[in-house]
């Protein structure tokens, strides 16, 4: 069964990902590498040979000869090179945490595209590293995050100033370089990291990496499903970034259940910056400038977006005239460019200094940059006011004051605007993003390679800078699965997970509900997952939901791949029961029930799941059920009994609805929840109650 993804009808060559069934090779051939340049191509055209996450190779090939390869009765899958991005709001590394130190580069993919059909350009060495040492500063960042020793004097410009430590400050670091400036990262680099950290001997895989397209690929095709599942199936940990293509709905990337899936949140520290107009009226929003403050000087306004010319607005390049901007402060709406781009825009056209407005699709969400000329991001609400005051007093001016930084913020955490949400557009059954951890306004390390605004205009050295993204969100778990590997070394990456899961935390630090930045409504766990990471609460989860590489493939029959499809993903031949198993009984550590959109009368669906205590050895839990709103779950038994002898235990839940009386919020679903408490844990899984037609 071959499965290939547009082969183009040109005739320049591309790079191609090609899976063989590796039981084929011939015995004449001493390596899969010699059998692969003798039977398949060229030694010149291979680019990887992957053997431990994945069995086939990389290759330059014209759509001619992949169409040969194609043939060849051994080959089971083959698919075009991609590339992606990183998931830092402003657009890295691939990292290892182990017990040996590492750095290694992987550019091939990348030089195959720059070189034959010139999707991007070659590696410019001018401004970046043909080797592991980072000119970009997304990889020191999320390195330093995950695994930084103490910093005793750290800031960005002063701001954040104190001492800064990575979530786990022992663990030793791989470093595995894929992504490169102006170009992004290639599936074909990915994979052979992911190969060579498996080889490594890493414990914890962070990839804050994601999908280019803003569509999930199928697992069979997605080589981070299919690096991940390698690594997985091997005892190692692999978290990576849900994206920050938030608040939209269905925008949750990475989303194969055996990954790790994280959002983003805030934490209680902020950067506050307050816009002044001169009739009194103060705007507050936020900044990471650091240079000559403005001192209450009261400048003019300007919008340039009001001539109605989309690209003036929005402050892009050659866009603004410097008669208009010349000393005044100047209002650019958010997007199309980089946030840091614009204000240099307004300084090359003459402008004092610049307010940053939201739009409605980034609402009120706010994340501090480093400027280059004094400036201050405002949500849409208070941007939309400053527009209206300039409308009715075009002699309008205005100040900004800059008040560093300010601690003990209330309430946080807070779902970041930008955090990627659910449902999981492949497979609503399972719940992404999994959870979230802090990823705005995050201090860490930076390379001296490049400024804090990663522009080339940008001169400043700093040996930390202030970031926000599911980039940044994702090392935390990293390093929190690296500290609860450490403890419990016999934890398999599905525990460690459930762990996080069960006892993260649904509250914010004024014991409300955690909210949604974006609208200021309650967040869902569309939007959070199970909730916000707790590690102390982790170490000690009670109960954990694990699962073994069998019911990963009992998943991937349940959702219709045959088992030439599947061996794409696991390596090795499988065979499907006869009675297809249902996607929503994987074990894992929540439920989504789904209901045809178009069902009457009541309903309802039954989930089995099994725990295994992982606490004290005599343990009585009892069920605690919070159901949706209209929704009845009931629970058999209600009461789990642990010993010495009885370790794992199941239970069903079946959720009944009844159509009529059914109201789903806007997200179009409904949430609850179902605990297992004995007294000292609370056991949690988020329940989501929805009607979707199946994908």
């Amino acid at each position: 069964m071959l499965f290939v993804t547009q082969i183009s009808a040109q005739h320049t060559a591309q790079t191609y990902i090609i899976r063989v069934d590796t039981s084929s090779k011939p015995s004449v051939f001493p390596t899969h590498y010699h059998w692969y340049t003798a039977e398949f191509t060229q030694p010149t055209t291979i680019l990887h040979v992957y053997d431990t996450v994945f069995h086939g190779f990389s290759a330059l090939l014209t759509p001619f000869q992949a169409a040969s390869v194609l043939k060849h009765p051994s080959i089971l899958a083959a698919f075009q090179d991609r590339r992606r991005h990183l998931h830092t709001t402003r657009s890295p590394q691939f990292l290892g945490l182990r017990n040996q130190q590492g750095l290694w580069y992987f550019s091939k993919g990348h030089e195959a595209a720059s070189g034959f059909g010139g999707i991007v350009g070659g590696i410019n060495e001018t401004i970046e590293f043909k080797s592991p040492r980072d000119a970009d500063g997304h990889g020191t960042h999320t390195a330093s995050t995950a695994a930084g020793r103490y910093a005793f004097r750290a800031s960005m410009e002063g701001y954040a100033s104190g001492i800064a430590k990575g979530v786990a400050p022992k663990a030793r670091l791989a470093v595995y370089k894929v992504c490169w400036k102006n170009a992004g990262c290639f599936d074909s680099d990915i994979l052979a990291a992911f190969d060579a950290a498996v080889n490594d001997g890493v414990d914890v895989i962070s990839i804050s990496i994601g999908g280019g397209e803003g569509i999930s690929s199928p697992y069979y095709l997605d080589p981070i499903a299919i690096g991940a599942y390698g690594a997985v199936s091997r005892g190692i940990f692999v978290s990576s970034s849900a994206g920050n293509d938030g608040p939209n709905g269905m925008s949750v990337t990475n989303l194969a259940p055996w990954l790790t899936t994280v959002g983003a949140g805030t934490i209680d520290r902020n950067f506050p910056a307050d816009v002044i107009l001169n009739n009194g009226r103060k705007f507050s929003g936020v900044s990471l400038y650091a240079g000559e403050p403005l001192n209450g000087k009261m400048y003019p306004l300007v919008y340039p977006g009001k001539s109605g010319v989309l690209s003036a607005s929005l402050c892009m390049e050659n866009s603004l005239d410097p008669n208009l901007v010349r000393g005044k402060i100047v209002i650019c709406d958010r997007g199309s460019s980089p946030r840091v781009a614009k204000g240099l825009v307004v300084k090359k056209a003459g402008g004092v200094g610049m307010i940053l407005a939201n739009g409605v699709s980034n609402g009120e969400g706010l994340v501090g940059d480093a400027h280059l000329i004094p400036a201050c991001a405002v949500g849409s609400d208070e941007g939309d006011q400053i527009k209206s005051y300039l409308a009715s007093s075009p002699a309008a001016s205005a100040t900004i004051n800059f008040r560093g930084t300010v601690v003990g913020i209330k309430p946080a955490p807070v779902v970041a605007s930008f955090s990627a949400r659910g449902p999981n557009g492949l497979n609503p059954e399972i719940l992404k993003p999994d959870l979230i951890a802090p990823g705005v306004n995050i201090l860490a390390a930076w390379t001296e390679a490049v400024g804090p605004t990663g522009l080339d205009a940008d001169t400043r050295k700093t040996e930390f800078n202030i970031l926000s993204g599911t980039s940044m969100a994702c090392p935390h778990v990293s390093g929190a699965a690296a500290l609860l590997k450490s403890a419990h070394p016999d934890w398999s990456p599905a525990a460690i997970r459930s762990a996080m899961m069960t006892t993260a935390s649904l509250t914010d630090n004024s014991f409300n509900p955690m909210l949604d930045e974006s609208s200021k409504k309650p967040a869902t766990p569309y939007d959070f997952g199970a909730g916000h990471l707790n590690l102390d609460l982790a170490m000690d989860p009670g109960l954990v939901y694990d699962l073994t590489n069998n019911d990963y493939v009992s998943f991937l029959c349940a959702i219709e791949y045959g088992p030439k499809t599947i061996q794409v993903i696991t390596r090795s031949a499988v065979n499907c029961p006869m009675r297809k198993p249902l996607p929503e009984n994987l074990n894992y550590p929540s439920i989504a029930a789904l209901f045809p959109s178009g069902s009457t009368g009541i309903s309802s669906k039954t989930f089995f799941r099994m725990v295994t205590n992982v606490g004290e050895t005599n343990a009585v839990y009892r069920v605690k059920i919070e159901p949706p709103k209209g929704v009845n779950v009931s629970v058999k038994p209600g009461k789990l009994v642990f010993s010495e002898t009885v370790r794992r235990l199941g239970y069903y839940v079946t959720v009944t609805i009844d159509s009529k009386h059914l109201v789903l919020d806007d997200s179009g679903a409904v949430f609850g929840s179902l605990s297992w408490v004995d007294g000292k844990h609370v056991v949690r899984s988020p329940i989501v109650v929805t009607q979707i037609d199946p994908l």
